[in-house]
């Protein structure tokens, strides 16, 4: 929409299903290319993206023409498809239902991308589980334990 300007930072979080441990550091490179190709398409920033073989980060400039829940749904699908049709695993790869999605200002931009390249480092000395907890807790986000991540211990 013309003169429409907006300044949204958004860090989306989601997993694999089962929390299987699918993502391989020989192809993960091609997959978060391949994503942000899907991110610019609609018009939004990539600033970041990384994670571990169980769960992704991605950190953009949102553009509000769409919805949220319908670009996650997207690069969800689009994601899936280019590592089922690459053969990129073994087993077919599907990502969990659900995401997580918390925003920041701009001051806080070059935080949160050194916190989302830094995921390799982070999680040696946190778990997903509580990594993901303590987002829902630092944004007071209600959340029902029944509808969050399978987690693996």
């Amino acid at each position: 929409m013309a003169n429409s300007y907006s300044q949204i930072y958004i860090q989306i979080v989601f997993a694999v299903k089962g929390r299987n441990n699918l993502i391989n550091p020989a192809w993960e490179e091609r997959l978060y290319q391949y994503i942000t190709g899907v991110i610019r398409k609609d018009g939004h920033k990539l600033l970041a993206i990384n994670g571990m073989p169980d769960h992704i980060h991605i950190f953009i400039g949102y553009k509000p023409e769409s919805s949220l829940s319908s670009l996650v749904k997207e690069i969800k699908l689009a994601s899936n498809t280019f590592i089922n049709d690459n053969k990129l695993t073994t087993q077919k790869f599907y990502w969990q239902e659900g995401f997580g999605a918390f925003s920041y200002s701009h001051s806080q931009i070059d935080r949160v991308v050194k916190y989302v390249l830094n995921q390799k480092e982070h999680h040696r000395k946190k778990s997903f589980r509580d990594e993901y907890l303590d987002l829902l807790k630092k944004y007071d986000i209600t959340y029902n334990e029944k509808y969050l991540f399978e987690w693996i211990e």
